[in-house]
């Protein structure tokens, strides 16, 4: 049910210059989404009245990633004062004037955040009737975050009973000030009044030349009102990301969390130091996943499967009681009872059938492969259909391409075709045929009919001791040679 009295105002107006990237940094992946994407998912969640999120650099690749989390979300432009009090000043005054509820103000970069934290401060904040309420967390090493400062008690041994005066940002702060290991969380929730009226009295006299958000609570403790801080148990839920290497350390819990939530759900992870399972995958129980296995994007794995050990599928269908072993696929399907690997390569527009096979170093692309079929060793499949209960042998090439365009093999069903056969496309192998090994299939194959290509076979005695004399070939020809030309008679003939 939507909360009628609930604004949410999102953070994305960043650059994010520590990422060292011109990729903008909330549109980084965790789990095969962007960061930001994390983050409005968890305030969809929350159901509010209006979303505005705020944007500035790189706006427009924000903007189509926003819109398709918050299509009736209001989106603002930071102007070039700098701050998170300006980006909530402008969200606040995007706001319709008859609004007179609660903001909820999260950063974009905090992934980790979830709907029941968020949820709990909301409560809290009402349950208070403080005019702002903040999450904050206790760390071991708290560098580079802003302190909530108390008075009446002594932050630096973490007790959390005294009334909170200000925060100081980490480059403002004291020495004494730097000693607390409370830490402002960035998640605040307001009375729209009290943003409304105190906002612009915020500046940018600070060591940074911003607008600190932050700074309300000082203003807000000035005028008289309460401030409330809800500390959260794991200070994880609220860790931003600023480089690289904090988004390598969110990707490993946020991945930890989700094998957790699919373990228990009936799905055996083997080894989850060495898994990786991105949110968009679904996993039906009594899957087995091995060590070294990716499941990325939207990839669906069917009750029964075993997928690894290292195994990386993107976006892949895979069937009931399947098994694919050290592959690659994208974009693929696997079929129920099929198997895959080891060393297989499935690209896109792959579809493999039922109880069908890709084998050892097969590469497939745009190949329909009915069930029961099977392609066992070493062969390349592209732009093919082969029916059911076919069989490809070793060392087949589908020769798809002609320099210019691209054409299509068909083979029928119940079809042999023999080992190392090459298939010049475009051509039809019908129902029920078979082909000599080594057979370049450049003409239509009838049902029923055997393919081969007629050459007989020719040895010219004495070339390589012309040829190559004195060679290794040259001495051990000869020395087999006279072995068995000493070799009783009926050695020779083979009686």
């Amino acid at each position: 049910m939507t909360d009628s009295r609930l604004a949410i105002i999102i953070l994305a107006a960043g650059q994010g210059t520590r990422m060292k990237s011109e990729t903008p940094k909330l549109l980084h992946e965790l789990a095969g989404v962007p960061i930001v994407s994390h983050v409005l998912g968890t305030a969809r969640e929350l159901d509010a009245f209006y979303t505005v999120t705020v944007v500035r650099h790189e706006r427009d690749r924000l903007v189509e990633v926003i819109s398709e989390h918050m299509p009736g979300g209001l989106i603002v432009d930071q102007d070039e004062t700098p701050g998170t009090g300006r980006a909530v000043e402008q969200a606040v005054a995007a706001l319709p004037a008859d609004f007179d509820g609660d903001v909820l103000v999260i950063n974009g970069d905090t992934p980790l955040l979830d709907v029941a934290t968020l949820s709990g401060l909301i409560a809290e904040h009402r349950r208070s009737l403080a005019s702002a309420t903040l999450l904050s967390a206790y760390l071991d090493d708290p560098s580079g975050y802003g302190r909530i400062v108390r008075s009446g008690a002594d932050s630096v041994i973490r007790e959390s009973n005294g009334r909170v005066d200000r925060i100081v940002e980490h480059r403002d702060a004291t020495d004494s000030e730097l000693a607390i290991s409370e830490i402002n969380a960035g998640v605040y929730m307001f009375g729209v009044a009290q943003l409304r009226e105190l906002l612009p009295q915020l500046t940018t006299h600070n060591a940074q030349g911003e607008k600190y958000l932050t700074d309300m609570i000082e203003l807000l403790r000035r005028a008289g009102s309460d401030v409330s801080v809800l500390p959260v148990a794991d200070a994880w839920l609220v860790a931003g990301i600023n480089d690289r290497a904090q988004l390598s350390e969110a990707a490993a819990k946020m991945n930890a969390l989700i094998i957790r939530g699919w373990q228990l759900a009936g799905v055996t992870v083997h080894d989850p130091a060495t898994t990786w399972i991105d949110l968009k995958t679904t996993i039906e129980p009594d899957v087995t996943i091995l060590p070294g296995t990716q499941l990325r994007g939207a990839t669906v794995i069917a009750r029964g499967a075993v997928v690894g050990p290292d195994t990386t599928l993107l976006d892949c269908e895979v069937g009931e009681g399947a098994i694919v072993k050290r592959s690659d696929a994208t974009l693929s399907v696997i079929g129920a009872g099929a198997t895959v690997g080891p060393f297989s390569y499935l690209r896109p527009n792959t579809v493999l059938g039922a109880d069908g096979k890709i084998g050892a170093f097969v590469e497939t692309k745009n190949a329909q492969i009915g069930d029961g079929s099977k392609v066992p060793h070493l062969s390349y499949v592209g732009d093919a259909r082969i029916g059911t209960n076919s069989n490809i042998g070793a060392g087949s090439i589908f020769a798809n391409y002609n320099g210019v365009t691209k054409s299509e093999t068909v083979v029928g069903s119940n079809v042999r075709m023999g080992s190392h056969n090459v298939f010049v496309a475009p051509v039809t192998i019908g129902d029920g045929a078979y082909s000599g090994a080594g057979t370049v299939v450049r003409k239509n194959v009838p049902a029923g009919s055997l393919a081969m290509n007629v050459a007989p076979q020719r040895n010219l005695e004495g070339w390589v001791a012309t040829h190559r004399a004195g060679s290794d070939a040259d001495r051990a020809a000869q020395q087999a040679n006279n072995s068995l030309q000493s070799a009783p008679d009926a050695e020779k003939t083979g009686e």
